[in-house]
């Protein structure tokens, strides 16, 4: 059993039998009055994101989430076909439900296909990607501003904010988890 107490960021626990995971937590020291853990979690099924306060004695039941490293390999409008780089084992994810993890992966990329009780619900691609910009506007000559940025497209088809100095054809890093630009790239080995 896991107890509020032990919360951390990243960690998965059951709440009524779904598995949630922790965004954010906050032990808090009042004063006057009990302490107590302030929670921010996500349910990994639906991906609601809610926040409650826990006596830090309560008591939570670890969700077991299991990740295989599979290989992203395309889509057909409709699904996403993955392949697992061992057994090449093939299962589809619907588009509908998948699209924001997908939106920084490039075909034939590994991606982390993570279930629950033998159910997959969802995907983790890399924190860090390497992609081609396909289309964003010319940058004008002395035209340095700092911390202004300008909309791109990547070769995904997802819009990035990226620096004046951008230009089409060249490669940049990309933190998907909020997506931000992160700087240049020389390859697409980072």
């Amino acid at each position: 059993m896991i107890t509020a107490g032990d919360f951390r960021n990243g960690l998965t626990f059951e709440i009524n039998g779904q598995p949630h995971i922790i965004v954010e937590f906050q032990h808090v020291k009042p004063g006057k009055g009990a302490a107590f853990v302030r929670t921010k979690y996500k349910n990994l099924i639906t991906g609601a994101i809610r926040e409650e306060s826990f006596n830090p004695t309560a008591k939570f039941s670890p969700a077991r989430v299991d990740r295989a490293e599979m290989q992203y390999l395309y889509n057909d409008g409709e699904v996403y076909y993955v392949m697992d780089v061992e057994t090449f084992d093939q299962i589809t994810l619907p588009m509908e439900d998948n699209k924001d993890a997908f939106k920084f992966v490039r075909e034939n990329t590994n991606v982390r296909v993570l279930s629950y009780n033998g159910s997959v619900f969802g995907v983790e691609p890399d924190n860090f990607v390497v992609l081609e910009v396909t289309e964003t506007e010319p940058g004008l000559k002395g035209n340095t501003a700092t911390n202004t940025l300008k909309p791109a497209t990547v070769e995904t088809g997802a819009e990035v904010r990226v620096p004046l100095f951008i230009e089409q054809g060249e490669l940049i890093e990309i933190d998907t988890r909020d997506g931000s630009y992160m700087g240049r790239a020389k390859s697409y080995d980072k």
